[in-house]
């Protein structure tokens, strides 16, 4: 799919009409010029400034259709830690939302710390509790389906798809191995963000809000912690590989479940968590995979715990 597909007036122009009539049943009116600042082939986001401040408009193709629906669901469920969304059009795939403020990618190093990651985790956390009895709301508005019992045939079948080394292709074995050993704990599948990143967090009036769900599937909630402890948090504010200790991250993230699932202990969580660390990248591999992708780097993490 073509990115100018987003620039041309068959998609401007009704997206203008629909920001102007959902700002008209707000009370109020673009009030200057409307910016572009983010294109791809699969989402645009368009700056829209108002007398009270920009809001922010986004569209989804087909694939990513489902972040409006994720995203109106949420703003029900959990209202304070996510988008602040204004309108939602769920068919179309389009959102308006108040602006979220700062990304956490600029916040942390004014702060000199990666500690406000701590909060995140644990609201990240609830926010997958909440959505527990969600799964068929979710699946009906086209979130991916890769929860234990089907993560190994989706595995399997995109790693024989692509040219990937024999050792890539022959671990289907070990997904299903960590799928049974990770489902022997009874932690309810939910919504999983799958790309937690930060510049997927913003932060406003000192509100921690997590944004850009539309890589979000349903599976393990721990396959979470993957992206998050190892992608990111582990490398800190100076992009050095295990210079932060992740423990006390996990551990904040592991808070709600220990109060949510008060009989499994302690050891169990951590089990589960040092499972879910590496089929979190199998899972990250395939829902993540896009055309030009090098998956080299994922399926390296979930095999060997390095990029």
């Amino acid at each position: 799919m073509d990115a100018a597909r987003w620039t041309g007036p068959e998609f401007l122009l009704p997206a203008r009409a629909w920001i102007d009539e959902q700002l008209a049943g707000l009370g109020r009116a673009v009030a200057g010029e409307v910016e572009q600042p983010h294109i791809t082939k699969w989402s645009t986001v368009l700056r829209v400034p108002t007398a009270e401040g920009p809001v922010w408009f986004k569209a989804n193709d087909g694939s990513l259709r489902h972040e409006a629906g994720v995203t109106a669901l949420l703003a029900a469920r959990h209202p304070g830690n996510v988008p602040p969304l204004l309108a939602a059009d769920v068919d179309r795939g389009w959102m308006l939302m108040a602006d979220a403020g700062r990304r956490l990618r600029e916040v942390l190093p004014e702060e000199g710390s990666v500690d406000r990651w701590l909060g995140v985790l644990g609201t990240v956390a609830e926010i997958q509790l909440v959505c527990e009895d969600a799964v068929d709301e979710l699946l009906a508005l086209g979130v991916p389906d890769l929860r234990l019992a089907t993560l190994p045939e989706a595995y399997d079948r995109l790693a024989h798809e692509l040219d990937l080394e024999p050792r890539f292709r022959a671990a289907t074995p070990y997904v299903q191995e960590l799928c049974d050993r990770l489902a022997g704990f009874g932690i309810r599948e939910t919504l999983q963000h799958d790309d937690l990143h930060d510049a997927q967090v913003y932060v406003k009036d000192g509100a921690d809000l997590v944004m850009d769900w539309g890589d979000a599937c349903i599976s393990h909630p721990f396959f979470t912690l993957s992206v998050t402890l190892e992608g990111v948090i582990s490398w800190g504010l100076d992009d050095v590989e295990g210079s932060v200790d992740t423990a006390p991250f996990r551990d904040a993230y592991l808070a709600p479940y220990a109060a949510a699932y008060p009989h499994l202990a302690r050891a169990d969580l951590l089990a589960a968590t040092e499972a879910a660390l590496r089929l979190g990248w199998a899972c990250r591999f395939v829902n993540g995979m896009v055309p030009g992708d090098d998956p080299g780097p994922r399926l390296r993490m979930f095999l060997d715990g390095r990029a």
